[in-house]
């Protein structure tokens, strides 16, 4: 995996897309000005048709004028239609260049040991990148508009008489000044809603999850006192943008009618005076009702919304690449808060261990600044290509123990080293290649199955590729689907969870990965298949970790830790039957119930 870290989601990524297509915006420039002659020429024709023609008495040099202003509406009507699929090339490619950056993050952050929420993922890369595109895309289509519009009438309006654009631009400029920072506010108050929208999202998505143990739990009260909390956060919030925005509506509205004011105030001495003719007054009048006041209005209402949702949304994204606190595998309950953040130590030069042996001393982990600890105190020594099983009840810290060695997340207190060098230390780069952590739910990507088995490593041959899948079983559903080149995935055959545990299993024993994390990673296979399956990495000479899902692998294990609490206890099966009720207790009941 490159580790290139993923671009930010910030004005940077729209000034390196805006580089890449620069040929389709410089199009879009040049067909907004086209566009926009109406805007520049109503008023002029305006004046044209009254001053030229029907007040000098010449209605047909009149009707002309008025002509050419309908010829020039049918114009716009063409330009915008040519203009609409130039739109589409900016837009389309850049929710591409969104979606690449969102799944990036996540990817980098989940390799450097950060966790989110799923709801707050999923929320990113569906909900709120489909948000950016439909904003950019409004935006291009009336924001753009409106704003080359406004310029326009106010270059026709200037050519038509200085004195009156003179008179008429200050008001205007002066809404546009006192409506920036009410922007910013209201920004402001959109991002606050937007968080309370993920945290309502997440705990909400996160108790009706585990509304069974909620209710077994008896912890009914406290989780609806905080999705209450959540709910409230939320209203309150959207109160508040909407008070913004009607304030803003409002000082829009008040200007917008202030440059027609000004102008019929001052149109007595200006007849007087002979500096505006009739006709000049009618254009004058044509672009500021007909052009300066609605565009006015209709581009800051226009950013007030859309322009600050997508602000507050790209700023969202781009927050969310910041490092999440790891949270326990599988996701299960509620997300805790983070924890008191370490003093910043001075960046250290990434090491790479000698050897894939690991150690753990006094190594302490809890989920939380007020959460018991899952692991408390575990000492263990996993030599080079040694075979360890993990066996203990539900809760104990089986998951968290493969999360730690992986290096995804880091220990609160106590030393962990991977081949002598602190895990804190160890370079990323040879950290991805040489673990390799295959969870119980199997991930099969869209492509071959050449494709999925070498994703770990991309240039092995085919030869190695089915000694693999042969190794680990999963040979016979390589022939079933019909070799590698068969499809798999969305493109191919439903795969059952079993089927997808032995892609995921043979993509590991063909990657170059010299210590291997199995966790319950062959829950879905039968013993048989269980046993050849880790038969097979032990063979290898890998450093194997292995969270039973039966007692059966621990009873064929060189050494087993049994994970307890304040009873945790490491050494042979034979050893561990003698010294830890717990194991005798598991192995008992395997074998009074039999091959399960």
């Amino acid at each position: 995996m490159s580790e290139a870290a993923p671009r930010p989601i910030d004005r940077h990524l729209f000034a390196g897309f805006l580089r890449r297509h620069r040929g389709a915006a410089v199009a879009v420039a040049g067909w907004s000005l086209l566009e926009a002659v109406p805007a520049l020429a109503s008023g002029l024709l305006v004046a044209a048709a009254l001053d030229r023609g029907f007040l000098a008495e010449r209605p047909a040099e009149g009707f002309f004028w008025i002509g050419l202003l309908g010829a020039a509406m049918v114009f716009r009507a063409l330009m915008t239609r040519t203009l609409t699929p130039w739109l589409g090339r900016i837009v389309e490619p850049l929710r591409d260049d969104l979606v690449t950056a969102v799944a990036a993050g996540a990817v980098q952050r989940a390799a450097a040991g950060a966790r989110d929420t799923a709801g707050a993922g999923v929320a990113r890369l569906t909900v709120q990148v489909e948000t950016v595109r439909s904003l950019v895309s409004a935006l291009l289509r009336s924001a753009r508009q409106l704003g080359v519009s406004l310029l326009m009438a106010f270059v026709g309006l200037a050519a038509l008489s200085a004195p009156v654009a003179a008179l008429t631009l200050p008001p205007v400029l002066l809404t546009l000044l006192l409506c920036v920072p009410r922007l910013r506010v209201l920004a402001r108050r959109q991002r606050r809603q937007l968080r309370a929208e993920e945290r309502l999202t997440g705990v909400a998505g996160e108790t009706f999850d585990g509304i069974r143990d909620v209710v077994a739990c008896g912890a009914r009260d406290r989780v609806a006192d905080e999705l209450s909390a959540r709910i409230t956060d939320h209203r309150d919030a959207v109160r508040a943008v909407a008070r913004t925005a009607s304030a803003n509506t409002l000082l829009v509205s008040l200007g917008s009618h202030l440059p027609l004011l000004v102008l019929l105030l001052s149109a007595p001495r200006l007849l007087d005076s002979g500096a505006l003719s009739v006709g000049e007054l009618l254009g004058a009048t044509s672009y500021l009702v007909s052009g300066v006041a609605p565009a006015l209005r209709s581009l800051v209402a226009v950013l007030g919304s859309w322009g600050v949702q997508l602000a507050t949304v790209l700023s969202q994204l781009s927050r969310s690449t910041r490092e999440a606190r790891p949270g326990p595998p599988g996701g299960q309950g509620p997300a805790l808060p983070p924890r008191t953040r370490r003093t910043p130590q001075t960046p250290r030069t990434p090491l790479t261990p000698s050897s894939p042996d690991l150690s753990l001393v006094n190594v302490v982990y809890a989920y939380g600044p007020g959460a018991a600890p899952v692991i408390d105190g575990l000492s263990l020594d996993i030599p080079a290509g040694s075979h360890l099983t993990v066996v203990g009840p539900s809760g104990a810290g089986k998951s968290t123990l493969t999360t730690l060695l992986a290096g995804l997340a880091g220990p609160d207190s106590g030393r962990l080293t991977l081949g002598g060098v602190p895990a804190t230390e160890v370079d990323r780069a040879w950290l991805h290649r040489a673990v390799t952590l295959i969870p119980q739910e199997a991930y099969v990507f869209t492509g071959t199955v050449r494709d999925n088995l070498r994703y770990l490593r991309p240039q092995a041959r085919d030869t190695d590729i089915l000694a693999s899948a042969t190794a680990v079983g999963a040979r016979t559903l390589v022939d079933r689907l019909g070799g590698l080149d068969a499809p798999v995935g969305l493109d191919g055959p439903p795969l059952s969870s079993g089927e997808r545990q032995l892609v995921a299993l043979a993509r590991a024993h063909l990657s170059p990965a010299s210590i291997v994390l199995l966790d319950e990673a062959c829950c879905h296979l039968d013993p048989a298949a269980e046993e050849r399956a880790e038969r097979a990495f032990a063979d290898r000479g890998t450093t194997l970790v292995v969270v039973a899902h039966r007692i059966s692998s621990a009873l064929r294990a060189p050494r087993v830790l049994v994970l307890d609490g304040d009873r945790t206890a490491v050494g042979t099966p034979a050893q561990l039957l003698d010294s830890s009720p717990l194991y005798a207790d598991l192995v008992g009941h395997w074998v009074s119930a039999g091959t399960p």
